[in-house]
């Protein structure tokens, strides 16, 4: 990384419905400011901001993202800062999917931003948000290198006998049917770090052999061998692989059709109900774990069934991918559930030891906010929290591709 010490990188997170924002330190991971808009295209919009000890808020209309853009710039000014700094050297934009044609972070341009556009196919609830929110972002900030950092890339590095689906060829290859991934940028910045502070304590970690269980209302998980992903859990869509907050994970394809046919739903309603009313919020009615947590406390038979099925997939893929890895060296968990939910941990982990897992109950009970080592000092997988900094990453990648355009 070339970022000079006192850079700052504006980092844009674009929903369908929202853009979260964020000013950051590329060098140290100081955060300046953090924020979000939302309910962006209806009526009747809000938006925040915090930085250091001050605070501002809006509510007004939001119509599309270039008003929330000058919304985040108004919000910037009532807390004393400017989106006009000359220390703001790249603005980080999150895009979900860059399909075939992105391996790597890219400087964007209008043909990149068109590319983008035309890769919403693959991911229309995503793709296209992020384009309104690059577009908001260049009006606003023209003079400033703006750069896409995709989820996806990461996992362009699948091998082909991973990314490939055993659908009909001809019909993969021109509807552009594979595994793409997502959560590229978390599982990518985890499975690093993970090496780096192994290899500070003197271990060999050419080779190492890591499950990354990035774990959040979007959850997935990744097998990674000596920095290289193997095999990732999401598929052509982020609807694959894990029980989610309200996403079924695998599911049999047939039941698309059942439930049109016996139910009379249409594909949207069908597709509707697998990622928004299904997962955990389907089997219990809640999504937020915490509440999960207290219902299984107080006896809740339904809840606990819940944490049994979302665990017993976790196991499913904790198994067959440290098969495909060839043996497992380290097990990490990330995101809002991976590292706040001890639950999950225990649960997933129990009676693990015979496959050489030794869970240290007293740390895993415990909260902060550092990387930490969660199993017993004779366990032979070293399980750890890793917390993820996905902005962070955004912006390091940004500030690489800013510099080799200067």
């Amino acid at each position: 990384m070339t970022a000079a010490i006192d850079s700052r990188v504006l980092v844009i997170n674009s929903g369908s419905s929202s853009l979260k924002f964020q000013l950051v330190s590329p060098e140290d991971g100081t955060v300046d400011a953090v924020g979000i808009v939302e309910r962006v295209g209806l009526d009747m919009g809000s938006a925040k901001i915090s930085a250091g000890k001050k605070d501002a808020t809006f509510s007004g209309p939001v119509p599309d993202h270039k008003e929330a853009m000058r919304i985040v710039e108004q919000l910037f000014g009532e807390v004393g800062l400017s989106l006009q700094d000359d220390r703001i050297t790249a603005v980080g934009h999150r895009v979900v999917q860059g399909g075939a044609l992105f391996s790597t972070p890219v400087l964007i341009d209008d043909q990149v931003r068109d590319d983008i556009h035309d890769l919403g196919k693959l991911a229309p609830l995503h793709n296209y948000a992020a384009v309104d929110g690059i577009d908001g972002a260049r009006a606003l900030l023209p003079q400033v290198p703006h750069v896409a950092v995709f989820d996806t890339a990461f996992f362009t590095q699948l091998p082909e006998y991973s990314a490939t689906y055993a659908l009909n060829r001809e019909f993969a290859e021109r509807y552009e049917v594979r595994r793409y991934g997502a959560h590229g940028t978390s599982h990518h910045y985890v499975s690093a770090l993970v090496a780096e502070r192994l290899a500070a304590e003197g271990r060999d970690v050419s080779d190492l052999k890591q499950v990354v269980m990035h774990l959040g209302n979007g959850a997935s998980a990744s097998a990674v061998r000596g920095g290289r992903p193997l095999d990732t859990s999401m598929g052509l869509t982020p609807l694959e692989g894990l029980v989610m907050g309200t996403r079924t994970g695998d599911i049999d394809p047939s039941i698309y059709v059942h439930l049109h046919r016996q139910a009379g739903l249409s594909p949207e309603e069908v597709d509707t109900l697998l990622n928004k009313r299904s997962g955990m919020m389907g089997l219990c009615g809640m999504s937020d774990f915490r509440d999960i947590e207290d219902a299984i406390a107080a006896g809740d038979k339904v809840a606990d069934l819940a944490m049994d099925v979302y665990v017993h997939r976790l196991r499913k893929y904790l198994g067959s991918y440290t098969f495909v890895l060839g043996g497992l060296d380290v097990l990490a968990f990330t995101a809002g559930i991976g590292e706040n939910a001890a639950i999950v941990r225990e649960r997933l982990l129990k009676g693990m030891e015979v496959f050489g897992i030794e869970l240290d109950l007293e740390k895993n009970a415990e909260r902060s906010k550092e990387v930490r080592v969660i199993s017993t000092p004779t366990s032979k997988v070293t399980v750890m929290v890793v917390p993820t900094d996905e902005e962070l990453s955004i912006a390091r990648q940004a500030t690489e591709v800013a510099a080799q355009h200067s």
